[in-house]
Formats: C-alpha cells, sequence, structure tokens
C-alpha cells in the first residue's frame, strides 16, 4: 500500500526540503555561537593564560549601552534614519530598473548584468574601500556647485535634504541589484492575459499597474523589504557595526561588544517584525479579495 499524502503535507514537506540545509547549518555552526554571545552578554571578560574568565555582572552591560556609551545611541539613531531613508529609495528605483527591464528590447539580458555586477564586486571590504575614497559620491554636485545655483528656486532645507538624497543615488543603484532580479522573477509570472483583458476594457497603463502589477508583485515587495533592511543594517559603512569592531576587536571587551550586538538585534527583530505583521495584513487582505 502506498503511502498517500494530502496537498497540505505535500507543500509542508517541500517548503522543509528546502530550508533544511540551512536549518541544519544554523544548528550545526550558528547556534552555539548564539548562545554563547548571550551568555558572555551577561558576564565581565577577563584574559588569562588558562583562557577566558567569566564573572557575572547581570544587565551591567545592556545598562551601559544606554547611560555610559556616548557613542551607542547617536549612531543608532544616524543608523535608524539611513534605514528609513535608504530603504524606499532603493525599493522605488529597484521597481522601475525592473519594468523596463522587463520590456522586450534588444539587449536586456546585458543590462540585467550591469545592474547585478555592484553585488559582486561592490560589496564587504571592497566597498568600504570605494567609500573611503569617495565613490559613493557624485562629484558633479561639488563641482558646479549646484547648491547655491538652485537656492534661488528651493528652500534652503528641502534643498539639502534633496541634494543628499541625490547624492546617494550611487549606493542605491550598488543596492539594487539582487531586488532588480527578484522584481523580475515576480513581474515575469504575470500572465499578458492579465493586461489584454484590461486594455479592452479601456484601462490605461497607469490603472493596470496598480490594479494588476503592483498588487500581483506585492509579495516581492516584501521579501524585497525585509532583505533591503537587513542589508542596511548590516552593510560596510554602518555606524554601529564598525562601533561593534572597535568594542571587540580594538577594545577587546567581549562582553560588552555581546550586549551591544544583541541589543541591536533586538532592535531590527522589532523593526522586521512590524514589517511583517504590515505586510501580512496587506497580503490577507489581498487574498481575500481575490
Amino acid at each position: 500500500m502506498k503511502w498517500k499524502l494530502n496537498m497540505r503535507w505535500r507543500h509542508f514537506l517541500e517548503g522543509y526540503s528546502f530550508v533544511g540545509l540551512w536549518i541544519a547549518g544554523f544548528f550545526l555552526f550558528m547556534a552555539i555561537p548564539l548562545g554563547r554571545s548571550l551568555y558572555y552578554s551577561f558576564q565581565e571578560l577577563k584574559t588569562s593564560r588558562e583562557g577566558l574568565i567569566a564573572e557575572y555582572v547581570g544587565t551591567l552591560h545592556f545598562r551601559a549601552a544606554f547611560t555610559v556609551d556616548v557613542n551607542f545611541l547617536p549612531l543608532l539613531r544616524e543608523t535608524m534614519t539611513t534605514m528609513l531613508s535608504h530603504v524606499p529609495l532603493v525599493l522605488v528605483f529597484a521597481m522601475i530598473c525592473a519594468l523596463l527591464l522587463n520590456r522586450h528590447a534588444r539587449g536586456r539580458m546585458f543590462f540585467r548584468g550591469i545592474f547585478f555586477l555592484p553585488v559582486i564586486i561592490a560589496s564587504g571590504t571592497i566597498l568600504k574601500k570605494l567609500m573611503e575614497q569617495g565613490a559613493a559620491q557624485l562629484p558633479i554636485f561639488m563641482q558646479y556647485d549646484l547648491y547655491s545655483k538652485l537656492r534661488l528656486f528651493i528652500p534652503g532645507d528641502g534643498l539639502v535634504t534633496l541634494l543628499e538624497y541625490s547624492d546617494s543615488l550611487t549606493l542605491v543603484m550598488w543596492d539594487s541589484g539582487v531586488q532588480i532580479l527578484i522584481f523580475l522573477a515576480g513581474l515575469q509570472t504575470i500572465s499578458p492575459q492579465l493586461y489584454e483583458a484590461a486594455k479592452c476594457d479601456g484601462a490605461t497603463k497607469w490603472e493596470s499597474f496598480w490594479k494588476i502589477t503592483f498588487p500581483m508583485i506585492l509579495p516581492m515587495v516584501f521579501v524585497n523589504t525585509l532583505f533591503t533592511m537587513v542589508n542596511s543594517f548590516t552593510k560596510a559603512d554602518n555606524g554601529v557595526m564598525n562601533h561593534l569592531r572597535t568594542v571587540v576587536f580594538s577594545n577587546n571587551n567581549y562582553g560588552y561588544g555581546s550586549a551591544l550586538g544583541w541589543i541591536y538585534f533586538m532592535m531590527i527583530f522589532m523593526l522586521l517584525g512590524i514589517v511583517f505583521l504590515l505586510f501580512r495584513k496587506s497580503l490577507t487582505s489581498m487574498e481575500g479579495r481575490g
């Protein structure tokens, strides 16, 4: 007698077959270091000939992060502000590029590769060196003194914000490669018959985008939002990450560094949870209408 599975269990097993290797790798290589870092965050670690000697100090390191460390909170606030401005720019840019690259045109495969190259080249230490050399800034804003010229038409505060966003376009392009591919994958799953039916009903391209394209790729928007947020929190120029490296590797303060890492992790985890709940509500309502 053959063992038959219903559709729900088939989907369940298929999903876990894809993430099974990650789960195994997590328990083999990440679970123990994470557990030790949580243990170290409540200890004062001192080096000796026998190794690290741990002395329990309770929540001392966590309280010190908010009351003693003069760098952590400003860096955390700067990181959150950068994330809130950077993520929408990356999502909008990636969606526009995906819509353009999804059109039937010569050389679109070449341009897809061009947009993905920074993911391979400009990452990690290489990205950090490029940013130190000023490669992430557009020289046109300094060479032609656009501030004084545009100041006649745009108020000062709004102009400064506009130029800051414009000057970050290079980083936006560098950080959009994976998101463009994800949006492309979502766009290619939409049946052309939906657009043909909408065109027969008199819908414009703008209406087709908001009634067909955007709802169909909303799951991809969710995935890209999470990916971009995590990438923003862990990129090479992140102030909190640099502060953590200094505390741990330069000052050899392993206990305090572990506490900072867990505080940062909890902040990121809560923000990702809020985004997940917001998108879950939108996706659920969209499925209900469908």
